[in-house]
């Protein structure tokens, strides 16, 4: 039969890609926070319901969409979790900048901020939290109370003061 003799709604959707689970280069370790891997495998169990409660309804016409929307948000969480290499914080914290560390910082303009070192897939920048891969994390990476440090931003470079460092 010829394609002009099909409805739009007989052909196939076009399936939804996920993206890879985080931007590391290949061989690269998939570090996370312990507090980080426990909100990804809440958020999974919480979509696994939703997913449920969907297959019980009837009658939702945009129920093929909702489904591959969770199916693909499943995925990436299901590929994040089996990769991770979850970080536990020191057990004796020395006051130096460790994958976890949140660190309080004196930037040139003499404003203080606040950064949480994390994993890739945690990255939130509203709450301060950068990727460990970022310039401001490997700038603060090792460092100690007291150092300075100089980043390369994309405004420029800076100079950062590490004024305290502490695990959530």
């Amino acid at each position: 039969m010829s394609k002009a003799f099909t409805r739009e709604d007989d052909l196939p959707e076009t399936p939804v890609v996920a993206r890879r689970a985080s931007s590391l280069p290949p061989g690269t370790q998939n570090l996370m926070t312990p507090d980080g891997a426990q909100r990804l495998r809440e958020e999974f169990a919480r979509l696994q319901s939703a997913r449920e409660l969907l297959l019980a309804v009837k009658g939702d016409p945009d129920k093929p969409q909702k489904l591959a929307a969770i199916e693909q948000r499943a995925v990436l969480l299901h590929d994040c979790l089996r990769t991770a290499s979850v970080v536990q914080p020191p057990a004796t914290p020395d006051g130096r900048v460790r994958f976890g560390a949140v660190v309080t910082v004196r930037e040139s303009a003499g404003t203080e901020a606040r950064h949480r070192i994390v994993g890739v897939d945690e990255v939130d920048f509203d709450r301060g939290w950068v990727s460990w891969r970022s310039p401001i994390a490997k700038a603060l990476l090792n460092a100690s109370v007291g150092q300075r440090v100089r980043v390369k931003l994309p405004g420029g470079e800076g100079e950062l003061e590490i004024l305290a460092v502490a695990y959530e």
